[in-house]
């Protein structure tokens, strides 16, 4: 279905509404592939669709105009769910020359082993196509190498590619049709599992950024921000800058109840000292809605039994995917059973250290079963390190 942003600017792109699984990231709401077609005196097509959605995007352009009749194709990041589509309308829009950052040359051709017409850019930069220009800005680490993003100043109008996004299939285009609740707890998900640990360069591009006027964001993923521009801008400054709440995320998963107990004694004192808290086991709660939490929590308790000499499967899955995204300034606390061996809690305590955390106490660690006087002692060091 074509959309017209603004006048002759259309969405031309794909929604995936089967997609459950991106990288590692639960999408229960599947997503958006979105491509953006502008109508001048030269033609453009900013940004292609994930191969598998490259018949909906070409039919979505022909409804406005012959492709083969494309003159430039701006890929603003080559990662294949952008490109995926660009072999093939290459093939079509045989003219076309694509417009791309130094890496972004780099990474097409390593990847496509295409000898295409490319226009390199850089920020500052600027293309005349007609009544319109084209604006450009290196926002490299956000969130690859060769990122950029396009603005067509006389529009006001931003398309940033994988900035502001969000994994949501809906047959709405923009943030003012969709709840803005759903909207912003996808907004912050997609930021956690995708943007999370680039937020010195995302505070450097929105700098860059807050000299332009813009009136509208279009994203490569989801929905069109024209109505809270503001707000989602604000957003991500205030995760980039790694702003917390007084909140915090217990992760845990338990073998036969015993770090389930001490998970449970974590709740009662963050309840006994106000503050709030998710309850988040590993068995029932996906790693990348976890991250979604640990977004905006000061405090995170990560508890495992030890198996093997080792944490459990799904807490060191959990670890990896952790200190893959790296969150900043915050303050954790490990704790678990354990029968004999007991390495766990050091486990779990090294990767807080590698990824930079606050560690105001050594990991809490009690054998077989935590009675009360175990658990109470748990809560006592617990709460000393909260009021501390």
């Amino acid at each position: 279905m074509v959309t017209e942003l603004k006048k002759g600017i259309y969405w031309v792109g794909g929604i995936d509404w089967d997609l459950r699984d991106f990288h590692g990231y639960l999408t229960q709401r599947g997503s958006t592939y979105n491509a953006y077609l502008i109508v001048d005196e030269k033609i453009v097509l900013v940004d292609t669709v994930k191969h598998y959605l490259y018949d909906e995007m070409l039919s979505n352009i022909r409804k406005i105009i012959d492709p083969e009749k494309i003159d430039y194709i701006v890929s603003n990041h080559v990662e294949m769910d952008h490109s995926g589509s660009l072999p093939m309308i290459k093939n079509i829009a045989k003219k076309a020359a694509i417009i791309t950052s130094p890496n972004g040359e780099k990474g097409l051709k390593a990847h496509y082993k295409e000898d295409w017409d490319f226009k390199v850019v850089k920020t500052g930069d600027s293309i005349s196509i007609g009544s319109r220009n084209l604006d450009f800005v290196l926002c490299p680490m956000v969130h690859w190498p060769d990122s950029m993003v396009t603005y067509i100043p006389e529009e006001k109008l931003l398309l940033p590619n994988d900035a502001f996004g969000q994994h949501i299939a809906s047959s709405q285009r923009f943030d003012d049709q969709l709840g803005f609740d759903v909207l912003m707890e996808e907004a912050a998900k997609y930021y956690a599992n995708i943007v999370l640990p680039f937020g010195e360069q995302v505070l450097k591009a929105l700098e860059i950024l807050n000299t332009l006027d813009i009136d509208m964001i279009a994203p490569s993923h989801g929905i069109i921000w024209r109505k809270n521009v503001p707000k989602i801008v604000e957003k991500y400054k205030k995760w980039a800058s790694n702003e917390t709440e007084k909140k915090a995320v217990i992760v845990y998963d338990s073998m036969w109840g015993s770090t389930k107990k001490m998970a449970y004694s974590a709740k009662d004192v963050l309840e006994e000292n106000s503050i709030s808290y998710r309850m988040m086991d590993l068995k029932h709660c996906h790693i990348s809605d976890i991250i979604t939490e640990i977004l905006s929590a000061k405090y995170i308790f990560v508890g495992s039994p030890t198996l093997n000499n080792g944490v459990l499967p799904t807490v060191g899955a959990f670890l990896v995917y952790l200190q893959g995204l790296a969150p900043k300034n915050r303050t954790a606390i490990a704790f678990g059973s354990y029968g004999w061996g007991g390495q766990s809690v050091g486990i779990i305590e090294d990767v807080f250290e590698k990824i930079g955390f606050n560690i105001p106490i050594k990991g809490l660690k009690y054998k077989y079963i935590p009675f009360e006087k175990e658990l109470g002692d748990f809560k006592d060091k617990i709460s000393n390190c909260l009021t501390s």
